[in-house]
């Protein structure tokens, strides 16, 4: 590790490796990345507790776009690493299908149909008896329509992605290094280095924060509000006595509680049942009671096949929840602009990552967006307290 970079990356996982990777290979990139990592074995990371899906099914613009290159991305996955050893990366495309119980839910459902169309997304809106005509299994009872992405909505190996991501930046000179910054340096209107742990200093030119759940308290560092923070969200594994006929989309109850195909098994989510609140950092405590109380009976309800349940495993991970829209932060801030902010997916980073990785790369490099303008996601938004608010949140 040298004493000095051109650009400081903090948080190595996925948006920092994909960030880094990006940087590295853009032709008119030549100087130093360093990617200061807290945790290098990933245990506790967002990355590692995804699920590791995407869709096109979002309730503005710049997201579907976003989402419409990480599709690319996938698909195209071993070209992008330019090596004959790279894999192809399968998207399981079955779609999301949101469920709407309520007028007012079911015209946003309408309404951002009808934008994601415009954009080129194969999204439907089905009637039930038009979801009980293709998904039998369902009980659609209170349901007044679904929403279902039938293209490029599923999911992917996004650890492979993430593995292939910090080797291959490795592997053009981007240093990792296994550290906790502890400080960020500023002279008026810009960084200009981090303090780790251990006491070390090390300049820079461009720091780049993808702390994840810790990002806020990283731009407090530098001085910088975040409206960021952890929150937790609970994962089930399980088996079906009685196997669905065909996959299962990624199913968006009413109640809270989503369900998809898993390979042979199932898997199902939820966020807490007691008002969602911002968590400490090392909070990963597992409710059990939920599946019994909440997940389970929302299953059997929604698919009574789901009546018959193993449950095989289940973990909690944590959102970096923006608070003010639920939607990505990115790029530099309007009085710091060598401070970039790469924060607040709300859980949607790793399908993110694609094009936010190269559109922080282009910044970096060029002083501006060159593919797609990720403006509309700028710090902005946060000083003037003027949300962009996804409407369609899991």
């Amino acid at each position: 590790m040298q004493r000095n970079y051109d650009v400081v990356i903090i948080g190595g996982a996925m948006i920092g490796s994909a960030i880094a990777w990006w940087t590295a290979r853009n032709p008119a990139f030549s100087g130093r990345i360093l990617v200061v990592e807290r945790d290098p074995t990933y245990q506790w990371a967002s990355t590692t507790h995804t699920n590791s899906c995407i869709r096109q099914q979002f309730g503005s613009e710049i997201n579907v776009r976003i989402s419409q290159f990480g599709v690319e991305f996938i698909r195209n996955f071993a070209s992008y690493m330019d090596d004959p050893t790279a894999p192809a990366i399968r998207l399981h495309d079955f779609g999301y299908l949101y469920l709407a119980d309520t007028p007012a839910f079911a015209q946003v459902l309408r309404d951002n149909a009808a934008m994601q169309a415009r954009l080129g997304a194969a999204t439907r809106i089905l009637t039930p008896d038009e979801i009980a005509a293709e998904y039998p299994f369902y009980t659609l009872d209170g349901i007044l329509l679904g929403s279902h992405g039938a293209r490029d909505e599923g999911y992917f190996d996004g650890g492979t992605i993430f593995d292939w991501l910090r080797r291959k930046a490795r592997a053009m000179g981007v240093t990792y290094h296994h550290g906790e910054v502890t400080g960020i340096t500023r002279a008026g209107r810009r960084v200009t280095g981090i303090t780790l742990a251990d006491g070390s200093t090390i300049s820079a030119g461009i720091i780049v924060n993808a702390a994840g759940p810790r990002a806020a308290t990283t731009a407090a560092m530098a001085g910088l509000a975040l409206p960021v923070e952890p929150r937790r969200r609970f994962t089930f594994v399980f088996d079906a006595a009685r196997p669905l006929p065909r996959d299962l989309p990624l199913t968006i109850d009413p109640s809270g509680v989503h369900m998809r195909s898993d390979g042979r098994y199932y898997m199902a989510g939820c966020p807490p049942d007691d008002g969602d609140p911002a968590a400490p950092f090392d909070d990963f405590r597992m409710d059990h009671d939920i599946w019994e109380t909440k997940v389970w009976p929302a299953l059997a309800a929604r698919v009574p096949a789901f009546e018959q349940v193993k449950l095989l495993n289940s973990w909690t991970g944590h959102y970096a929840y923006n608070t003010l829209d639920q939607n990505a932060v990115l790029g530099p801030h309007p009085e710091v602009g060598n401070f970039l902010f790469a924060n607040g997916f709300s859980g949607h980073g790793l399908q993110q990552s694609p094009a936010v990785g190269r559109g922080l790369a282009e910044l970096i490099c060029t002083g501006a967006y060159q593919t797609l303008d990720l403006s509309p996601l700028g710090y902005l938004r946060i000083a003037t307290n003027t949300p962009l608010q996804e409407r369609a949140v899991i």
